[in-house]
C-alpha cells in the first residue's frame, strides 16, 4: 500500500511534467510566441490558446507542492538535522542549476550578463527556507503556510520601480521585476514568498502519506480538501474583492467572461491561482491513488526523474526549434517571425515527449539500481 501511495504522487508529478512541456513547446514553436503575445490576453487570444496556457498553470504549484511532500517523505527515518542539511544543500544546487545550466538551455548562450530567475531558482530558495522551518512544531508550520497563501495578496499594492538593493529584495519576496547594473541584469520571474507558502503546505501534506496513516482517512482528506479549495476559489473569485490582483470582468460573450474568471495571476501566484490549481491536483490524487495501468506507468517514468526530465526537455525543445528554423524558415526571416499553428505545436509536443520517454526510463532504472549513490538524489 505504501508503494502505491507514493506512486500516485509520482504519477501526478509525471502528468504535470508532460503538461509543462506543452507550454515550453508553445514558447519556442507557436507563431507569434517570440513577440511575447500573451496567450491570456483576452483582447487577442482565442479560447483554445487560452486553455493551452491555462492548463500549464497547474505545473509550477503542483510541482512545488509535491516537492514539499517529497521532502517530508524523504525525511522519514532521518533526523531533522539530516533532513535540514539535505534541503539546504539541494536548495543551493537548484539555485546553481538555474543560474548556470537552465539559463544556457533556455538561451544557448554562455554569457552571464543577465539572469532570469524562474521556477528552479524559486524551488531552491524555498528548500533553503524549509531547511530552517522544519524545526518548528508541525502545527505552527501548517498555520504559517496557510497564513502566507491566504494573506500575501494584501501586499499586492506595494509596488517598487527602483533598481537599488532594497527594491531588488522586494522583487525577490513578492513583486516580479528586475534590476539593471550597467551591463548586468537580473529579472525575478518567481517571487519566493507565496511559493514558500506552497512548499510549506506540501511538506505538511506529506504527513498523510507517512507509513501507518489510515488510507481511508487519507482519501477522505484528499476529497474534502480538494473540493474545499475549488469551492473557495469559486466563492472568492466570484466576490471579486480579494484573492487576485487582476479582478475578472464581464466580456463580449459568456465564453470570454468565463475566461476572465479563470484568468488568475501567476507572477506572483495569487490565492485564487493556488486554490484553482492545487484543488484539482488533490482530487487527482484521490481518484488515482490505487490506479495502476499502462497509462499511469507511462507518466510514472517522468514523475520519478523530474529534474532530469526538466533539463532534457529544455535541451530537446530548444534544439529542435533551432533546427526547424534553420531548415524551414525562408531566407531573411527573423526568428521572432517564425512559428507554426497551434495544431502543429501540439503534434511537436507529443513527439518530443515520446522522444524523451526512453531516456527518462533508462535513467529511472539506472537510478533505481544505484540507490547507494547519494548524488543521484540531486537529479
Amino acid at each position: 500500500m505504501v508503494k502505491q501511495r507514493i506512486e500516485s504522487i509520482d504519477v501526478l508529478r509525471g502528468v504535470i511534467m508532460v503538461i509543462m512541456a506543452l507550454d515550453h513547446v508553445r514558447d519556442f514553436f507557436h507563431i507569434g510566441a517570440f513577440s511575447y503575445n500573451d496567450p491570456t490576453n483576452l483582447e487577442t487570444t482565442t479560447p483554445i490558446l487560452f486553455f493551452t496556457r491555462f492548463i500549464t498553470h497547474y505545473c509550477a504549484p503542483t510541482f512545488i507542492f509535491l516537492a514539499g511532500a517529497s521532502a517530508f517523505l524523504y525525511g522519514q527515518g532521518k533526523s531533522k538535522k539530516e533532513l535540514s542539511l539535505f534541503l539546504f544543500t539541494r536548495g543551493l544546487w537548484m539555485i546553481f542549476c538555474e543560474l548556470f545550466i537552465v539559463k544556457v538551455l533556455w538561451s544557448f548562450e554562455t554569457s552571464y550578463d543577465s539572469f532570469f530567475l524562474q521556477v528552479i531558482w524559486a524551488i531552491g530558495v524555498c528548500m533553503i527556507l524549509l531547511s530552517v522551518l522544519i524545526h518548528l512544531p508541525k502545527i505552527v508550520l501548517l498555520l504559517l503556510g496557510l497564513f502566507i497563501i491566504s494573506s500575501h495578496n494584501l501586499l499586492d499594492g506595494i509596488t517598487l520601480k527602483g533598481e537599488d538593493f532594497s527594491s531588488f529584495l522586494w522583487y525577490v519576496v513578492h513583486q516580479s521585476n528586475g534590476v539593471h547594473l550597467g551591463n548586468f541584469s537580473v529579472y525575478v520571474g518567481y517571487p519566493v514568498l507565496p511559493w514558500a507558502g506552497v512548499m510549506i503546505l506540501g511538506f505538511c501534506f506529506g504527513e498523510i502519506y507517512s507509513k501507518g496513516f489510515d488510507p481511508i482517512l487519507r482519501k477522505k482528506l484528499l476529497l474534502w480538501i480538494g473540493l474545499t479549495a475549488i469551492g473557495l476559489f469559486i466563492l472568492i473569485r466570484g466576490i471579486n474583492l480579494y484573492g487576485d490582483m487582476q479582478p475578472w470582468s464581464v466580456q463580449k460573450d459568456w465564453i470570454y467572461s468565463f475566461l476572465s474568471f479563470l484568468n488568475v495571476s501567476k507572477y506572483p501566484p495569487s490565492l485564487d491561482y493556488v486554490l484553482v490549481t492545487l484543488g484539482p491536483s488533490l482530487l487527482f490524487l484521490y481518484f488515482f491513488e490505487q490506479t495502476k495501468n499502462q497509462i499511469t506507468n507511462f507518466f510514472l517514468v517522468f514523475g520519478k526523474v523530474p529534474f532530469f526530465y526538466y533539463l532534457m526537455h529544455l535541451l530537446f525543445i530548444h534544439t529542435f526549434a533551432l533546427l526547424s528554423f534553420k531548415l524551414l524558415a525562408p531566407v531573411n526571416m527573423k526568428e521572432h517571425d517564425f512559428g507554426f499553428s497551434l495544431g502543429i505545436v501540439y503534434l511537436i509536443w507529443i513527439g518530443i515527449v515520446a522522444l524523451l520517454y526512453p531516456f527518462c526510463r533508462m535513467y529511472m532504472n539506472d537510478k533505481a539500481r544505484n540507490k547507494d549513490k547519494w548524488w543521484l538524489s540531486y537529479l
